[in-house]
């Protein structure tokens, strides 16, 4: 924004003259008529009449005065508040979150930082960890706490916050509770409940099954682990979850190879994208310095 010519206009008001305003502000008598004529075109109005050697200021320019001194003065606040905000954590702060690490993992970083920084408004969006990974790409969030997926984007900057083991479980009247050595092909036979195939979770789970050529066999299909978890406890098939969701109603299935599947929970930001005083504050909170 250019308040350039403003300031000039209320220069010349206050003095009475143009080369009074020349004088105050370093600069030619030319360059003072040239930002008012330029006032001048952009209004489409007169400001000042030419009587003898002196000015005279038009109606135009008595109404212009009070906008001139009201825009200048909002121009400086908002500057100040802008400079304000990039020294002290202020303003908006989207965050994106999987709903296990939202509810598990997140509450207490969280909480330190509302706490920490009091002036950032901070939004929570619970959203599955493929989603979330997409806007963050995309920009719709500052940054995301989501299962990092098996093959990183090179446009993101990943942080692993958090190992997440899966386990093979089960509910507890399910056969599978009673055997031992449970190999995957009989896994593989049994009916299971898995996320989404896009799932980042269930890709782990299916990268596991075809190392070994096999598919398991999923007849039902739901993305929140909790939901999984229900219907796992009450004898619908089998599973994977992390050692935080399996409760009293749950077994881990004997595998005959202890085969447990490992997933990473963390920390997904563009670096391309500019950041808030709020996502900064929250990053220097957590200790992470963005390589980019």
């Amino acid at each position: 924004m250019n308040t350039t010519n403003l300031s000039t206009f209320l220069t010349v008001m206050q003095l009475g003259s143009i080369s009074g305003a020349a004088e105050k502000l370093f600069i030619t008598q030319p360059a003072v008529s040239k930002r008012i004529k330029s006032l001048e075109e952009e209004f489409g109005v007169t400001l000042f009449d030419a009587v003898g050697r002196g000015i005279i200021p038009t109606a135009s320019a008595h109404e212009l005065l009070p906008y001139a001194k009201k825009w200048l003065e909002d121009y400086d606040i908002c500057k100040a508040n802008l400079l304000y905000s990039k020294e002290v954590a202020t303003g908006r702060l989207v965050i994106g979150t999987s709903h296990h690490i939202g509810l598990h993992h997140l509450p207490p970083m969280l909480k330190q930082f509302i706490q920490t920084y009091p002036a950032v408004q901070v939004e929570v969006k619970f959203m599955d960890s493929e989603t979330a990974h997409k806007a963050v790409i995309e920009g719709e969030v500052a940054l995301a706490f989501l299962t990092l997926p098996p093959t990183f984007d090179r446009r993101l900057e990943y942080h692993t916050l958090w190992s997440d083991p899966l386990y093979f479980v089960t509910g507890l009247l399910s056969p599978l509770a009673q055997e031992t050595d449970v190999t995957l092909l009989k896994l593989a036979r049994t009916p299971a409940i898995l996320p989404s195939a896009t799932t980042f979770t269930s890709q782990i789970t299916l990268a596991e099954f075809g190392k070994h050529n096999l598919h398991p066999y999923a007849t039902m299909s739901t993305n929140p682990l909790e939901s999984i978890r229900m219907l796992v406890s009450v004898g619908l098939g089998w599973s994977v979850l992390p050692k935080t969701l399996i409760n009293q109603d749950l077994v881990k299935i004997d595998m005959k190879d202890d085969i447990e599947l490992q997933r990473h929970l963390g920390l997904v930001i563009n670096p391309a994208l500019t950041r808030s005083s709020g996502t900064q504050a929250l990053l220097d909170m957590m200790g992470i310095k963005l390589q980019n």
